[in-house]
């Protein structure tokens, strides 16, 4: 072993001893991470909504350096780097600061698969075919030809064990409703729901989040680039949070955002700046004004997303913009639409708005859905987008 490897080894095993646990309460399951066209031999744990792997055999097989300290670990590759404090915060090569959950996992240090994407790669996530996977390009198979391929290799695992909460407390937060994690039982890769809040971010929003926060939700913003500009803090707690962000136009008027091909792009790209200013963050993840169907016609998807910016709608619409503060029809609306979806084995992607009367019947279609077995992800840019018209650029 040469000298160099023998000093990265000993970085590494300072790293693991003086790290310590964060504050992780337990892990839910695995799958087989893949890299471009192979299944790799890193099992990746589910931890609270994110998938994690060894930081050491993650940037072996993506070849990235790994240097640092206790303090401060650095990844770095051709097309970016991060740096992993301590104090759970990440810096990108651009100097942003983020947040990010590290954890000691035995004598390895667990980080999140997703930060991947800050190193210029892209992290696909397809529970229907237990798929995990990040690609840099040079992939050949699309991630349903993968699959096909990789069947048996990609077959779901047990569990693992529970790894240790240092905090006495942290199961025993107030108002948490989620009941504790059985990891003697497989989880159901495929119950998944995607909850979407339109029209954000609001006087409300924070209401909102403690509403997900106290049932262990997460969910996707699509926003509105004049009300970022107005509660600049109610993203920030977005970030901080690790919700999903999306951008949803400036305007919200169909006479301007679809005047031109060009008109609609220009709302994604200064949305997207607002983002950027606020929160330091910025996202490809689109929803148009009213739905994609029929106003964002080939012409439009072609300027929109030939720029980068991936298309999501949804598939269970919760008409809380219709009924208002009538919960009951709203919550029959979810319901109903989400037990059709389960027999057909499709993840609900859930329609909802940033608005007052929707904080009413939240808590329910959450206590609903909890019982149904669904747990919550958030939309990511590396996942295929599904919208109406079957675009997955």
């Amino acid at each position: 072993m040469s000298i160099k490897n023998l000093l990265l080894c000993a970085i590494l095993f300072i790293i693991i001893i003086a790290w310590g646990p964060g504050a992780i309460a337990a892990e839910s399951g695995g799958i087989k991470l893949a890299i471009n066209d192979s299944v790799t031999d890193i099992r990746a744990v589910s931890v609270e909504y994110s998938f994690y792997v060894p930081v050491r055999e993650l940037a072996e097989k993506l070849k990235l350096s790994l240097t640092g300290t206790p303090e401060d670990l650095s990844l770095a590759g051709d097309a970016g780097s991060l740096r992993i404090l301590q104090e759970g915060k990440g810096i990108t090569g651009d100097g942003t600061e983020i947040s990010l959950t590290v954890f000691k996992r035995g004598d390895n240090l667990m980080v999140p698969v997703k930060i991947a994407s800050l190193l210029g790669y892209a992290v696909s996530y397809r529970p229907d075919l237990h798929l995990l996977r990040i690609t840099d390009g040079t992939q050949t198979l699309d991630d349903d030809a993968f699959a096909a391929k990789f069947k048996n290799e990609l077959a779901p695992e047990e569990p693992a064990e529970p790894a240790p909460d240092p905090s006495p407390a942290a199961s025993e937060s107030p108002g948490s409703s989620a009941p504790p994690q059985d990891s003697s039982k497989p989880v159901a890769q495929g119950k998944i729901v995607y909850l979407t809040f339109d029209d954000g971010p609001s006087a409300t929003t924070g209401q909102l989040l403690d509403i997900l926060d106290e049932h262990g939700a997460k969910a996707t913003f699509f926003m509105l680039g004049p009300r970022i500009e107005r509660f600049p803090n109610q993203v920030k707690r977005m970030v901080q949070s690790e919700q999903g962000l999306g951008l949803h136009g400036m305007t919200h008027m169909k006479s301007k955002f679809y005047a031109s091909p060009s008109a609609a792009l220009a709302e994604m790209n200064r949305d997207n700046a607002l983002l950027k200013a606020v929160s330091g963050e910025f996202t490809k993840l689109i929803r148009t004004p009213y739905g994609s169907k029929p106003y964002f016609t080939k012409a439009f998807r072609d300027e929109v997303l030939g720029s980068g910016y991936r298309l999501w709608d949804w598939n269970v619409d919760s008409l809380d913009w219709k009924y208002g503060s009538e919960g009951d029809s709203v919550y029959a609306n979810v319901v109903s639409q989400v037990n059709k979806l389960e027999k057909g084995g499709a993840a609900p992607i859930i329609l909802m708005h940033d608005q007052k009367a929707t904080l009413k019947v939240l808590p329910r279609i959450l206590e609903y859905l909890q019982k149904k077995g669904y747990r919550y992800e958030i939309i990511t840019s590396g996942m295929r987008p599904v919208n109406f018209w079957h675009d997955t650029r």
